[in-house]
């Protein structure tokens, strides 16, 4: 036949078609295999025994309730549970430094500390200024040693992304970092354990000021005083086209609505605390979630 069929001497109808066309249509009925229906029967209750029995075993193993269908997600912290009117201000410093020396005095004019989230070539690149920023009362933080994509690495890489910038910072500043934020913002749960491994607690942020846009200074001030609450931290990077323009008047509103501004490290929360699925830092005297399915 034409459409690539041929009967059978059985009469069933069988199809050899070109790739990518479909076969025709046959009815159930019409294909005469003996005890078919008996068969199919049998095969969806051995389906449904396995599981119903898949369901017993996660049910009754230990920690059945949490594994994989309702595995925990790990999360960094974007901003933090407080009822006292504190903001974290953080920068981010990757590749250039045009603003670098006249963000710091306008900080000094304020009276405010940061904290600057560093890559280990900008170190390299600058180490006078990482010193100067340490100098100052902000604390100098990791961004890893190249920017990369952290989930694409190796957790022995992403372990050499850490050390090489840490060892650098400890170096200039005395002091080695605790705080890491993922470049791009980019994570996954192999990347949060991995720094919580290596004694990082992972910090991303709840505003984001969009100075990476370069959209202007109203669109950054816009971004930042918008939704400010206390235990905000917020993004901003020290070599970003409008930062200056902008920044003054962030911090009058800040100042203005009775908010003090200070470093990451200085926002999270002591003690025992857990992180919920929006990336909240909370107390562990409250209750935690159960973990999402």
């Amino acid at each position: 036949m034409r459409d690539g069929s041929h009967t059978r001497e059985d009469g069933a109808s069988v199809f050899h078609g070109r790739r990518g066309s479909a076969p025709p249509l046959v009815k159930w009925d019409s294909v005469p295999h003996p005890g078919w229906k008996e068969r199919l029967r049998g095969r969806c209750a051995a389906l449904i025994t396995l599981v119903i029995l898949s369901a017993v075993y996660i049910a009754s193993a230990p920690g059945g309730d949490v594994m994989a269908a309702s595995r925990k997600r790990e999360l960094p912290v974007y901003n933090v549970e407080r009822s006292d009117k504190v903001v974290a201000i953080s920068f981010d410093a990757a590749w250039g430094n045009a603003n670098t020396a006249a963000l710091l005095d306008l900080l000094d004019e304020y009276g405010v500390k940061t904290t600057f989230f560093v890559v280990g070539i900008w170190v390299e690149k600058y180490p006078e200024l990482v010193r100067e920023i340490a100098s100052r009362g902000h604390e100098v933080e990791s961004h890893s040693a190249t920017h990369p994509h952290m989930p694409q690495l190796s957790d022995d890489k992403m372990r050499q992304e850490l050390k090489a910038v840490a060892d650098r910072i400890e170096t200039l500043t005395g002091k080695r970092p605790t705080l890491f934020r993922p470049p791009y913002g980019d994570y996954n749960d192999r990347t949060i354990l991995v720094a919580r491994q290596e004694g990082y607690e992972v910090i991303q942020w709840n505003v984001d000021s969009l100075d990476w846009k370069n959209l202007g200074a109203q669109p950054m001030i816009a971004a930042a005083t918008k939704a400010l609450a206390p235990g905000n931290i917020v993004l901003f990077h020290n070599d970003s086209k409008y930062l200056m323009d902008a920044l003054p008047t962030i911090l009058d509103y800040y100042v203005s609505s009775g908010y003090k501004v200070i470093p990451v490290s200085q926002i999270l929360l002591p003690g025992d605390t857990y992180i919920d699925h929006a990336g909240t830092q909370h107390p562990k005297a409250q209750t935690a979630p159960a973990p999402e399915a």
